[in-house]
């Protein structure tokens, strides 16, 4: 197995730019006969479990155990490396998009999730972090926005979004989303192309905001739109786009399939969920491909998302 440690990406010159680029992956996979893809979309929640709201409740009130959230973190990444690969609550992906992929953060307890899940899974990965402006501290939101537990403007760490493949990148591009409501948050897309069986495939891992409305997650999906629009050959459009209500998930659907897009997963679909609050946030669209098979791959306590993924058909050019 050829093994490429941790290394830098070519930037176009400034900090937000750069993406991080490595590789566990065999240096023989052959993707010549390749007719269909498996991918997955997993807001990993720098794999700290589950309990968001309980989790939040509990910090407020002083019961914290920082000294163990390494070794938390370490078992989680295990547990999703073992469900991403044994095939019992989804196939394994080729490609997987992961979002809130931190690195380095005090909350992660210090792990590169996306480098540490690549070498587990033996994948190729592109990592993106969000570049927060100089000054910008977390303010409270909405109540049921303000759970999250913010990374300190203080510590180095980052969060940001990756997309780990078994097969190799033949490229990879941030797309910066436009924002307004967070500005300590900034949001982003991560593109991906890849060569299969003589075609090109490309693929967008999108984290939109919660803190946006209806009209401003549209504006982020259009900055995505823009760049897929004169790409030939199948797109991919997936990641956690936090439709946080059936209203949002009808006009964020039809937005896409207005723009050619079609999903298998029917609205409403649960992604996400907190005690018996259920949530349809997560997603998988395709241009120039149908759907083979989907699914949710569900109790699994690694994050409070669950991983979405779809079997596209390379060659129903739907």
């Amino acid at each position: 197995m050829a093994t490429i440690e941790r290394e830098r990406a070519k930037t176009l010159g400034d900090a937000a730019s750069e993406i991080e680029m490595g590789s566990f992956a065999p240096s023989n996979t052959d993707v010549s006969e390749f007719r269909t893809l498996v991918v997955a979309s997993y807001n990993i929640r720098y794999c700290v479990g589950s309990h968001l709201i309980s989790g939040s409740l509990c910090r407020r009130i002083g019961l914290k155990r920082p000294g163990r959230r390494p070794d938390l973190v370490s078992r989680h990444l295990e547990k999703a490396a073992t469900a991403l690969s044994d095939g019992e609550r989804l196939p394994p992906p080729m490609i997987l998009a992961l979002q809130e992929a931190d690195k380095e953060t005090t909350r992660a307890g210090a792990h590169h999730i996306a480098h540490e899940l690549a070498r587990k899974l033996r994948m190729h990965y592109a990592y993106a972090a969000s570049e927060t402006p100089p000054g910008a501290e977390p303010k409270e939101n909405e109540w049921y926005l303000d759970f999250e537990e913010h990374i300190s403007a203080t510590e180095n760490g980052k969060t940001g979004v990756a997309i780990l493949s078994r097969l190799p990148f033949a490229m990879v591009e941030r797309v910066e989303l436009p924002f307004a409501e967070c500005a300590w948050r900034p949001r982003l897309a991560l593109a991906a192309t890849f060569q299969i069986a003589g075609r090109d495939v490309h693929l967008f891992n999108s984290h939109i905001d919660p803190h946006a409305d209806t009209a401003g997650q549209l504006e982020q999906h259009e900055a995505v739109l823009a760049r897929a629009r004169e790409l030939a050959g199948p797109v991919i459009l997936l990641g956690d786009f936090n439709t946080l209500s059936k209203r949002s998930c009808l006009v964020v659907r039809e937005f896409l399939e207005s723009r050619g897009f079609h999903t298998p997963f029917p609205t409403g679909t649960a992604t996400w969920r907190s005690g018996p609050i259920r949530l349809h946030t997560d997603w998988v669209f395709v241009r120039g491909a149908s759907v083979k098979r989907f699914g949710v791959a569900r109790r699994l306590s690694v994050s409070d998302h669950w991983p979405v993924w779809a079997e596209i058909d390379l060659n129903d050019q739907t």
